[in-house]
């Protein structure tokens, strides 16, 4: 017997300045649970997860988490290209990483087209209201005049994280579905999935496949 494991793949990359939370965010979706204890990443980590966008479809999304160092930069700028969704995160208590946000999205978008991609601007550590430097307004009003969404998340309390790549997965697929973002051979921001024996069958929702801490 074969069961399909998911539909199709989407590859995600999440970019920012160093120690925004992008590990921690990711710790938390694939997780479940806030890592008190994470290491700067070096280079690039890979984490994986499965998603439902729709009754009846399944995507698994490929997370991959960047340094944020200069030093690494020309590491990450090579994951630019096979993206399909894009997760901008700045640190709300630090107005620097905000100002920030603009370089990071450029950078991206330079790497990334002509392949169509989703961005997505995340405002992170929202738990620590009392120290924020940077207003809810402010950066949806960023957002939107460069014609992209924007939420704010927290991998302590959980606030929208789930929400946050489900959001993103299901745009990636409406485009999809529209025909404005496609299948293309040397490209990997979009696969077709696969099956295989049912018994083989690991990877469940929610469990991470590969990748370490931050």
């Amino acid at each position: 017997m074969v069961e399909p494991i998911f539909d199709y793949q989407f590859r995600l990359i999440l970019i920012g300045d160093s120690t925004v939370g992008k590990s921690s965010l990711l710790k938390y979706f694939t997780d479940g649970k806030f890592s008190e204890v994470c290491d700067p990443t070096v280079g690039v980590d890979f984490y994986a997860r499965l998603l439902e966008v729709k009754q009846g479809v399944r995507v698994k999304l490929q997370l991959w988490d960047t340094a944020g160092q200069e030093r690494f930069r020309s590491i990450t700028r090579s994951y630019y290209r096979n993206s399909v969704g894009v997760l901008i995160l700045f640190d709300l208590t630090k107005r620097k990483s905000y100002e920030n946000v603009q370089s990071w999205m450029e950078e991206a978008k330079f790497h990334i087209e002509p392949h169509k991609a989703v961005y997505v601007i995340v405002g992170h550590k929202s738990d620590k209201d009392e120290e924020r430097q940077v207003k809810p307004r402010e950066a949806r009003q960023f957002a939107e005049s460069n014609g992209l969404k924007y939420i704010e998340t927290s991998a302590v309390s959980g606030q929208n994280v789930e929400e946050t790549f489900l959001m993103t997965a299901r745009e990636i697929y409406k485009l999809l579905e529209e025909g404005k973002i496609t299948i293309q051979e040397g490209w990997d921001g979009v696969k077709n999935g696969f099956a295989r024996p049912k018994e083989s069958f690991h990877l469940v929702e929610g469990e991470p496949e590969g990748g370490g801490c931050c």
